[in-house]
């Protein structure tokens, strides 16, 4: 056990300390607040305020005030899964360089076991995705509250908490089977490059996955991201949705939900938060498995 602590330790100081590293793990992140702030706020938040002009009890400048939590709440709560998706891939590059370098077969010659190794490099970017993931939800609801919204209860900082360390095992297990399968750093750039440009419409952050057609909104939901979303979502706009549309009729509500993404279905079915961490679950244990399948027959080629 010291020893698979020690190689986890050494991965995760491999990513912290390459600033480069962390730095575009964290672009699509930054990616996504530029958009909101310099093209789609504005947007959204006149969006809202149109939709409740005129309503009995509404003042316009309360609407407006609160439309602008709410797309905050809404961008903070999608960049959550982005960042445990790219701070995954870019804490295991690591095993990338490992093979690349040859200090792979220096590393199997140790006397630890090819599974412990293997488990090192998932709890290691399972740990810095949940690091980075924490302190993006911890920056998130100090902007939130100095703009005028209640920090959210002990209750949902556990769910959210809980959430966090579920997405950040899922993605970890994806990126290691991805990372057990590219041979090069060249090609892992481009896997880094095509998810990072990806991750943003997935997970519907750029556009609403409720502007999609119905067929696109199903190819979607054959992905684990976009539950990640919606669970994070459904806890994280709760109260300001709900200080938001006060007495606005139910269809304007649930209209609003579903364009937004925050009520999502697919297949016919509505994604409540019980399916969607049951989905991200088998997701991130389906791909645990491949994952040391992909290593076993590594290791049967070496022989």
């Amino acid at each position: 056990m010291t020893r698979f602590w020690k190689l986890t330790k050494r991965n995760m100081l491999l990513y912290f300390r390459d600033r480069s590293a962390v730095f575009f793990s964290l672009l699509s992140m930054l990616i996504v607040i530029v958009l909101m702030v310099l093209f789609l706020s504005d947007a959204n938040i006149d969006q809202i305020t149109d939709m409740l002009a005129g309503l009995p009890g509404h003042d316009t400048a309360d609407d407006r005030d609160n439309a602008r939590i709410l797309v905050l709440a809404w961008t903070s709560a999608g960049i959550l899964p982005i960042n445990a998706v790219m701070v995954s891939l870019s804490a295991l590059t690591s095993i990338i360089r490992d093979k690349t370098s040859g200090r792979i077969h220096a590393i199997y010659t140790a006397p630890v076991s090819r599974m412990v190794i293997t488990l090192s490099y998932i709890m290691a970017a399972w740990i810095c995705a949940v690091i980075v993931c924490l302190l993006t939800l911890g920056l998130s609801e100090l902007y939130l509250c100095m703009n005028g919204m209640e920090p959210y209860s002990l209750r949902e900082h556990l769910i959210l908490t809980g959430m966090i360390l579920l997405n950040g095992f899922t993605y970890s297990a994806v990126m290691y089977l991805c990372a057990a399968l590219v041979k090069s750093e060249g090609a892992w750039s481009g896997v880094g490059t095509i998810l990072g440009t990806l991750v943003g419409f997935l997970g519907g952050i750029y556009m609403p996955v409720g502007q999609l057609s119905d067929y696109l909104q199903d190819a979607v939901g054959c992905l684990p991201i976009i539950y990640g979303t919606v669970m994070f979502r459904k806890i994280m706009l709760a109260p300001v949705l709900d200080t938001t549309f006060a007495d606005a009729p139910d269809a304007m509500t649930d209209g609003y939900r579903e364009a937004m993404g925050i009520d999502y279905a697919v297949f016919g079915h509505t994604a409540d938060i019980g399916l969607c961490i049951s989905v991200v679950l088998a997701f991130g244990l389906l791909f645990m498995l491949l994952g040391a399948a992909a290593t076993a027959m590594r290791r049967r080629r070496d022989r």
